[in-house]
């Protein structure tokens, strides 16, 4: 299954976040590593948030990574969420009705 990882920013997050941008891409690098993290990114215009994709058997990938990520132990993510979510079109579904 596909989970995405939901993040809402603080607003000084792009003036705080050069201090844990290391630590924050080095955890996503072995998330890689490991086949767990597809896809991720931060919105831009306006940089309040990002989406980070996750393949998994549970939510639970997603989860733990928020909870080592040093953006939301230091307060720069003020809210995060996941959600399942059921992929049906494009190579990588995981239940394809659409190529």
């Amino acid at each position: 299954m596909h989970y995405i990882l939901f993040y809402e920013y603080a607003s000084d997050y792009l003036e705080r976040r050069g201090e844990f941008r290391d630590h924050h891409l080095a955890l996503a690098k072995a998330s890689l590593d490991r086949d767990e993290l597809f896809l991720g990114g931060a919105y831009a215009n306006p940089a309040d948030g990002a989406a980070i994709v996750f393949k998994g058997s549970s939510s639970k990938v997603a989860e733990d990574f928020a909870k080592e990520d040093p953006y939301v132990l230091n307060g720069l993510v003020t809210s995060w969420k996941v959600r399942e979510w059921t992929t049906v079109a494009g190579k990588d579904a995981e239940q394809p009705i659409v190529r």
